[in-house]
């Protein structure tokens, strides 16, 4: 006897398939585009040289950059390179003529001295910030004030400030005040726009897990599933893993800020009990039949 002939497979739809691959091109086009052009406004951003004080011929140059700020110490790192210019210097300006000293504001927390004719080296000095609480992240700014005068040789000296952010979770917005013998800028500081993305990204992904094993405890209860323990199991890792993920937030952020009251506490609050009601349910529905048999 023959075998039966095989039945003819359907043709498949061609342009089915190019509807949903062209708009996931575009959209993914889109979302580089978009990514491309914010990654070079904050890289242009970051190269900005922000200037203040005198330009004199004869004067101190202090190059000054945001090397890292630490919200939890209420404190900045800036790394200071002083270049004496005209006749203050020697050796190209790698060298002031006499001894130099640099004043600072109140909020910086120490002065700077060099000894003439010696190699002027870059130093890092703290600069104490206010106005804000890490307790905000990712939504914290803070404000602090720079200011340089320098004495050389028992006379004061002309400065001029150059000031650059190398810190890539803060970016830094500066008010120049009017120049004069001392260079003097007003610093505003705030989360870099990088770090905002992620930090609001994580929120919603935390919301969206905590809807997702909403759904699933609310889609096993009404079903009466019983105890389903990959379900049971995927809820659990989900409950540890928003914890791991949280910790992975850049600038190391604070039990109690922003981004934990608004999603991350709710979410394993979420995700905790409906691990406990899945359980209690699945337990009621697997004695049932147990209670119903005959002795």
């Amino acid at each position: 006897m023959a075998p039966p002939p095989h039945s003819p497979r359907a043709p498949r739809s061609g342009p089915s398939v190019l509807l949903v691959l062209i708009p996931l091109a575009v959209l993914i086009l889109v979302a580089v585009s978009v990514g491309s052009w914010l990654q070079y406004t904050e890289r242009q951003a970051k190269d900005t040289v922000y200037t203040a004080g005198s330009r004199a011929a004869d004067r101190v140059d202090v190059e000054a950059t945001v090397q890292s700020v630490d919200a939890a110490a209420g404190e900045l790192v800036l790394r200071v390179r002083v270049s004496p210019r005209g006749s203050l210097g020697e050796q190209g300006g790698t060298a002031p003529v006499a001894d130099l000293s640099l004043q600072t504001s109140v909020a910086t927390l120490s002065d700077l001295a060099f000894e003439a004719h010696e190699r002027l080296a870059p130093q890092d000095v703290r600069v104490a910030i206010t106005g804000g609480s890490i307790s905000d992240y990712p939504f914290d700014t803070y404000d602090t004030g720079i200011e340089f005068w320098a004495v050389q040789g028992g006379e004061p000296a002309p400065v001029r400030l150059l000031l650059s952010n190398a810190d890539t979770l803060f970016s830094v917005a500066v008010t120049p005040l009017p120049p004069g013998q001392e260079a003097a800028m007003g610093l505003k500081l705030s989360r870099s726009g990088s770090l905002l993305t992620f930090a609001v990204f994580m929120m919603v992904a935390m919301w969206a897990l905590a809807s997702s094993v909403l759904l699933g405890a609310w889609y096993l209860t009404t079903r009466r599933q019983g105890l389903v323990w990959p379900a049971l199991a995927w809820m659990a890792a989900t409950l540890f893993a928003l914890a791991a993920f949280r910790n992975t937030a850049p600038g190391t952020p604070p039990i109690g800020c922003v981004m934990d009251w608004f999603a991350f506490f709710w979410a394993e609050a979420v995700v905790a009990v409906c691990l406990i009601v899945v359980v209690t349910f699945g337990i009621r529905t697997a004695l049932r039949p147990a209670d119903a048999a005959p002795a």
